[in-house]
């Protein structure tokens, strides 16, 4: 693989690893505070045994939509999820959470048994998987071939970065979430800009979509153009870089473990919902 390609097929990778992370950290605990009525040995294997059907879930998930990603009709439908819930959870979280905080609060939510809260888990998962997985295609369907053969109707080197990108966001998931909900902790501002990066991954995914050759709305290469990757990625990094700087670090009292800060965390996320 040349240097170039590398540096591409690297970078992208790297993004995938970071809005993988930020993803992960919003999905733990989502998760956390569905297994949290449970006992502690209970707690575990729910969420072991939902993470585990979300790796076979993402490992089929992927090789099926491998085959019709370049379905333009596919395409359109990812985008427009994509910027969906991207805007959706902007929307909940800067104007639903603020204006009507009385109802949220006051939101109960039963108990469940255990296989029920499993099977809540898995469904969770899923719907998690099928966000980060559209997410990393739309990311990967602009680098350019590998020429090493293809996976469906991608190259096997994008496919490879979503794969891994999308396994990398289940370890995170289940082994460095306190990292990320502790960063998210400090810096709440990163969720929105993750979820920035989500509809702009969107935006992107409905560029291709237009460039398709059954629509031609766009030139076929402009989704690959120079000048669209340029824009893309600069507008990616002000996202980011603008998340970090603008979002108000919260002061994190010394002698607080991860534990201690997930727990807080998990409060706040409950009074939220």
């Amino acid at each position: 693989m040349e240097l170039s390609l590398l540096f591409e097929y690297g970078w992208v990778l790297l993004v995938l690893i970071v809005l993988e992370g930020l993803l992960a950290a919003d999905n733990a605990l989502v998760l956390a505070i569905m297994v949290k009525h449970l006992p502690e040995k209970e707690r575990k294997k729910a969420l072991f045994y939902g993470l585990a059907g979300a790796f076979v879930f993402r490992f089929a998930s992927l090789f099926v939509i491998s085959f019709l990603v370049d379905v333009w009709q596919i395409q359109a439908l990812g985008a427009v999820y994509l910027i969906f819930i991207a805007f959706n959870h902007i929307y909940r979280k800067l104007v639903v959470s603020k204006h009507d905080p009385q109802n949220q609060n006051a939101k109960k939510t039963k108990n469940a048994g255990f296989w029920l809260t499993v099977l809540k888990v898995e469904i969770a998962d899923i719907a998690f998987a099928i966000d980060s997985i559209l997410a990393a295609i739309a990311l990967a369907m602009a680098l350019p071939a590998t020429g090493w053969g293809t996976v469906g109707s991608m190259d096997t080197g994008q496919f490879l970065v979503v794969f891994a990108g999308g396994m990398i966001g289940l370890i995170i998931m289940r082994f460095a979430a306190n990292i990320f909900v502790d960063l998210l902790h400090k810096r709440p501002g990163l969720e929105i800009a993750a979820f920035l990066i989500v509809g702009w991954v969107g935006v992107k995914l409905l560029v291709t979509t237009l460039a398709h050759p059954a629509l031609a709305i766009l030139p076929e290469g402009f989704s690959h153009s120079t000048g669209w990757k340029v824009t893309f990625y600069v507008v990616l990094i002000l996202i980011a870089v603008g998340g970090w700087f603008l979002s108000k670090e919260k002061k994190v009292e010394d002698g607080i473990g991860d534990d201690d800060r997930l727990d807080q965390a998990l409060e706040e996320e409950k009074a939220k919902e």
